[in-house]
């Protein structure tokens, strides 16, 4: 399939046209040669990404004209003029008017094809920018940093910044407030939003199969395993690695982790050498790390190379309005899933929404919108069991034999892992799906 061409190029006199269509097409770029300025006109859209370059003086359209012809489809496509040596003053106006550059004739075919050059970057770069102030303006209507208050609008501000610097980010914040969302939205709105967002969950460290599989492992280094296994830190190489909850990973592991971050490298158990790895690092905490390297439960040194960049994410309390605003969003969210389209809330609930402090944040008052329609559905006298009540019963069972089986291990999550039966990633799956803050059983 023939590529677009890169340039377009009118020239009345044939053999110039030829002899520096012929000279692009050297330099590298793909040329469409016209005898005339209308002919090229009629090819060009707005789609067009690349370069113009026409002589000023030619039959019918002149090139002053065809400058503002195509400045009129798009004012961002570069147009190079060539003139004769009389026709400088009128290529200076031609620059006034939005040409990118113009070259006299004769000219060395080395001027052009660096005009030209330059030329395709600029547009490379404008196209670039269109496309992604277009996809800001797409995911903004799929934000999911739902809120109106100074601070979402503060948050919004860093994020974006911090999402087109490519530096490490420590995000904070209090459990519940979407710091994982935030993350996500940092790598959305990076240059690395093409590649994997690989997320940690540090708080899942259980035994040695967690460090298998962060960092992975050569052939026969573990038993069972014959096979090299890539470890989560070399797959999110030329993405995001999230280390959500870093808080809560030992001592031990935050020394490894910490050479990966400074060295950007990466050393599978059992192998000879370290591989390198690209890495943009979002790690969470819920707690203040800088009193937790204070007391000696997190590493100094980890902690100032997370902390050159961070980024707070604001309580409930502190947001004002945006608590309706999301109930509301909520309350919606449940009515579709459980059924219930006709549900209205009590006036008495909506009152109440001000006076509370929401210690989980946007997890509890989510939790709080879905049991108001879910507790609506089960008091009413003869009320029939539909599918989506079959749904909450089921979900509700899960959640009563989790916190039961958390409350007796003292919030010990490998103890419960095993009372109940389910594979690590599962469990911590179903708490958060069904919003259990493994903490308050920690506490």
């Amino acid at each position: 399939m023939t590529p677009p061409p890169s340039v377009l190029f009118a020239e009345d006199d044939d053999a110039l046209r030829l002899a520096t269509t012929q000279a692009l097409e050297l330099a590298g770029f793909t040329v469409q040669a016209f005898e005339r300025a209308d002919a090229l006109l009629a090819s060009i859209s707005g789609a067009f990404d690349g370069v113009v370059v026409s002589d000023i003086r030619m039959p019918g359209m002149d090139g002053m004209e065809l400058l503002t012809a195509v400045k009129s489809i798009d004012r961002g496509i570069p147009l190079i003029l060539v003139t004769g040596h009389g026709d400088v003053p009128l290529a200076v106006k031609a620059l006034k008017d939005g040409a990118f550059d113009f070259l006299s004739k004769p000219f060395a075919i080395d001027h052009l094809t660096a005009s030209v050059a330059r030329a395709l970057e600029h547009r490379r770069l404008q196209v670039e920018n269109r496309r992604l102030r277009a996809a800001a303006e797409a995911n903004d209507a799929t934000d999911p940093l739902i809120g109106t208050s100074i601070a979402m609008a503060r948050l919004r501000a860093s994020l974006r910044q911090l999402a087109a610097a490519d530096v490490d980010v420590l995000i904070e914040g209090e459990t519940g407030v979407g710091k994982e969302v935030v993350a996500a939205q940092i790598h959305r709105f990076s240059r690395r939003a093409g590649r994997p967002l690989i997320a940690v969950n540090c708080a899942a460290w259980v035994d040695t199969s967690f460090e298998v599989d962060l960092f992975g492992h050569a052939s026969d280094a573990v038993a069972h395993h014959r096979s090299a296994r890539r470890g989560m830190i070399a797959a999110s190489s030329g993405g995001t690695l999230l280390l959500d909850e870093i808080d809560s990973l030992p001592l031990g592991m935050q020394a490894r982790l910490l050479r990966v971050i400074e060295e950007r490298e990466v050393q599978p158990i059992g192998a000879e050498r370290p591989e390198p790895v690209n890495l943009k690092v979002i790690a969470t905490s819920k707690t203040d790390l800088a009193e937790a390297a204070q007391a000696g439960a997190f590493r100094t040194d980890l902690y100032h190379r997370l902390a050159a960049t961070r980024l707070r994410v604001p309580p409930l309390r502190e947001r004002g309005d945006d608590v309706r605003l999301l109930f509301d969003v909520f309350i919606d969210e449940a009515r579709e899933l459980f059924g219930r389209p006709d549900f209205e809330v009590p006036a008495d609930q909506l009152a109440a929404l001000q006076l509370h402090d929401w210690p989980g944040n946007v997890r509890e008052l989510r939790n709080r919108a879905f049991a108001a329609v879910l507790q609506n559905g089960a008091d009413e006298p003869g009320a029939a069991p539909a599918t989506s009540d079959l749904r909450l019963r089921v979900a509700l069972y899960e959640a009563a034999l989790i916190k039961e089986a958390l409350q007796q291990c003292g919030g010990r999550v490998h103890e419960a892992i095993r009372r109940l039966g389910l594979p690590r990633k599962t469990f911590y799956d179903k708490a958060n799906r069904l919003g259990i803050e493994i903490d308050a059983f920690r506490r």
